[in-house]
């Protein structure tokens, strides 16, 4: 993070490396004042959010590159679809759901992301997001500039390996999700639903077998491809057989293994 005053920030530009000074002479322009003390060392998503492996000397690098945070309440848009693409966002608290509207109005839920989550990679193929990301709840966003941290994936290869990776994880969730809406039964959607939830909750350090539901039944029928009724049945029919037990959106799984086998 660049120090406060305008002094200190020219004495550590000056003494910084010829390699890294491009980089932070436009992580300094770019923030233009509105940084607010986030910092990616300190921050309890860090395991989840960044790669293993970073100096202190990387982190201070990431440090500068985030400018500002942003706070979205529960219904509003981080962006919409159309909206020019400029930055990516990690989810530092919340949860938000990424939708897609259909010509005929109805809205098909694509994703939910959590604490640790990037939000805004679609934005890369066509330098427009393809998608709405909304707040299931008060949450909050780090914003990272794209151009900066283009120029910081040059200069250090674990955030570019890591990026790579969070765009091929991209690819491996759509993939999941056409196969799942493909091949799979309502309950064996809900069922996988549920257990890819819990094992995020899991890596981020809550208990992976009771957790609250942010997003409503018909949220997540939308993006399972079922009717409401349809979910509401499913959750009843694995709480009958033992395997779960749910109470509106407070949700404990009974029986892993008998999740995992349906």
């Amino acid at each position: 993070m660049f120090p406060a005053s305008d002094a200190s920030v020219k004495t550590r530009l000056d003494q910084a490396p010829p390699s890294r000074r491009s980089f932070q002479v436009a992580a300094l322009a770019n923030a233009d004042g509105r940084h607010k003390g986030v910092r990616c060392s300190t921050c309890s998503m860090q395991r989840v959010c960044m790669p293993s492996g970073l100096s202190p000397d990387d982190y201070e690098r990431l440090d500068a590159l985030i400018c500002s945070t942003r706070t979205v309440h529960r219904g509003d848009p981080l962006y919409r679809c159309g909206d020019a693409f400029q930055s990516v966002y990690a989810v530092r608290s919340g949860c938000f759901k990424t939708v897609v509207m259909h010509r005929d109005g109805i809205e098909q839920v694509t994703g939910f992301y959590l604490a640790g989550d990037a939000l805004g990679l679609d934005g890369i193929s066509s330098d427009h997001h393809n998608c709405d990301a909304i707040a299931l709840e008060d949450s909050v966003v780090c914003i990272i500039p794209f151009d900066l941290l283009e120029l910081l994936c040059r200069e250090v290869k674990t955030i570019q390996h890591h990026i790579h990776r969070l765009m091929g994880g991209e690819i491996v969730r759509e993939s999941n999700l056409m196969m799942l809406l493909g091949t799979m039964s309502a309950e064996q959607r809900v069922a996988a639903f549920l257990l890819n939830l819990s094992t995020r909750m899991q890596a981020r350090g809550y208990s992976p077998a009771q957790f609250v539901l942010r997003m409503t039944r018909e949220e997540i029928g939308s993006f399972l491809g079922l009717k409401l009724e349809t979910v509401s049945r499913m959750f009843s029919k694995l709480q009958k057989a033992g395997v779960l037990d749910a109470r509106g959106k407070e949700v404990r799984i009974l029986d892993q293994a008998g999740l995992e086998s349906v």
